[in-house]
């Protein structure tokens, strides 16, 4: 997968377990720095779990406890 699909792939799948649109998620990403830091970050997070990845970015914007 490239890094664009997998950006995509994150912001439409974090937008649906939301339940909010693609657009304002991708803005949430963009400020929050996740752009960046899932390219920064792509070899150790593509091979990771769609359940994995929801929880990861829900505790990137402190959404979770890091436990």
């Amino acid at each position: 997968m490239s890094e664009l699909s997998f950006k995509t792939y994150c912001i439409e799948n974090y937008a649906e377990y939301k339940n909010a649109s693609s657009s304002s998620v991708f803005e949430k990403f963009l400020k929050s720095k996740l752009l960046q830091h899932l390219k920064t970050d792509y070899e150790d997070l593509h091979g990771m779990g769609k359940e994995y990845l929801m929880d990861y970015f829900d505790k990137w914007f402190g959404e979770k406890k890091v436990k």
